[in-house]
């Protein structure tokens, strides 16, 4: 939304990893190829919930589904996610049909609660999800949530099983924190993206926007820049970059707002990592404008910046990035709120292919969008 069992076991786990389309290991990516779009319904009512807010997707290649995430904070319904089948092929995007939906745990086993109703003195958390990935090795979820700087609660990443019951929480930087002065993160401005890395073996965790330290948000007049760090299993940083942000592509009317940062990203290899730049525009009767352009970011040859504490003033080597598609030069009627990004499975014609999908803020001026395409 706007402002990341044993022998039997590993066997089956390395078979799911080798046939995982989550995880390829061949030619670099030359472009993207719109194959087709559906949508869902504003507001779609579903075993008792209400579709909407779809903020992260992901293929679980074992059992040929997708799971998609919900950013609703438990105040329509409880933090969810839906299992769905998206039948598509190199021709055509025919049709999203959902089969179930799963609600997310705390570690007491409870559902999350709207902030009306959390205890947060007894260390209850209020979800602010927007990022979803299926564990390669065992079909279990990591999930991300920017928390509330309003009310001092910090972004989380979490492992839930399959059907969302809590299973632990990953350890993340103390720089993401959020603190009454302005240090760390921005209030709805943290974990935006998660990706297992190439060979499932780490994760790869983005901001949305930049840290208060390392500098001021994008704007028309000027980019940005956020970290992009690389986390093993149990939480030990492997490497952060910082990544440069565009300028938002157009300016607001006057006393409306407009941002750009990361919504998503998806791991191409060990180096290469796609990043999802989504900016919004507000015109003067407070409607966005999405512009969304997919980059490939080549960490190879910039800086480790995890011992940089403040990147504003700091002398180091950024991220490089090729713009790899714009969403508003492929003939799409429109470009809604993309926050999601997944690798799906191999088209019929071997190739791989890719899927995001758009939150629709519960909004009747939005849409959610799922887009298919083939990678060439």
């Amino acid at each position: 939304m706007h402002r990341f069992f044993r022998t039997a076991l590993a066997l089956a786990s390395a078979a799911v990893l080798s046939a995982c389309a989550s995880f390829p290991h061949d030619a670099p990516i030359a472009g993207l190829r719109l194959i087709g779009e559906q949508r869902i319904a504003l507001k779609q009512s579903f075993e008792g919930t209400t579709v909407g807010g779809l903020s992260g997707i992901d293929y679980d290649a074992a059992s040929k589904s997708w799971v998609m995430e919900s950013d609703d904070r438990s105040e329509i319904n409880p933090a969810r996610f839906y299992r769905a089948t998206l039948s598509y092929d190199s021709e055509k995007f025919s049709a999203v049909t959902l089969n179930s939906v799963h609600f997310f745990t705390q570690p007491d086993g409870s559902r999350y609660p709207n902030l009306a109703h959390a205890k947060l003195d007894r260390g209850e958390q209020v979800p602010d999800l927007e990022t979803i990935r299926v564990d390669p090795r065992d079909g279990s979820l990591w999930y991300g949530s920017e928390g509330n700087r309003k009310v001092g609660l910090h972004p989380f990443v979490r492992h839930a099983d399959p059907d969302g019951r809590y299973l632990s929480t990953l350890p993340t930087p103390a720089m993401f924190n959020v603190s009454k002065e302005e240090i760390g993160s921005r209030n709805n401005m943290s974990f935006e993206a998660l990706s297992f890395s190439s060979d499932g073996k780490s994760l790869w965790l983005g901001m949305e926007a930049a840290l208060y330290q390392d500098g001021p948000l994008a704007t028309p007049d000027h980019g940005s820049v956020v970290r992009i760090t690389r986390l093993d299993r149990a939480g030990k940083v492997l490497g952060q970059y910082a990544y440069p942000i565009e300028p938002v592509a157009s300016r607001p009317a006057p006393g409306r707002e407009a941002d750009n940062g990361v919504s998503e990203i998806l791991a191409v290899n060990d180096h290469q990592v796609l990043v999802v730049e989504r900016a919004g525009v507000s015109n003067a009767d407070g409607l966005y404008t999405n512009h969304v352009r997919i980059y490939e970011m080549e960490t190879d040859g910039a800086t480790d910046i995890q011992a940089i504490p403040a990147l504003a003033g700091a002398t180091y080597v950024p991220a490089r990035k090729r713009l790899l598609l714009d969403l508003e030069k492929i003939g799409l009627p429109r470009v809604d709120n993309i926050e999601g990004i997944s690798w799906g499975p191999r088209l019929e014609n071997g190739r791989r292919s890719l899927v995001m999908i758009s939150d629709d803020n519960f909004n009747p001026q939005q849409v959610t969008q799922i887009l298919a395409f083939e990678v060439l």
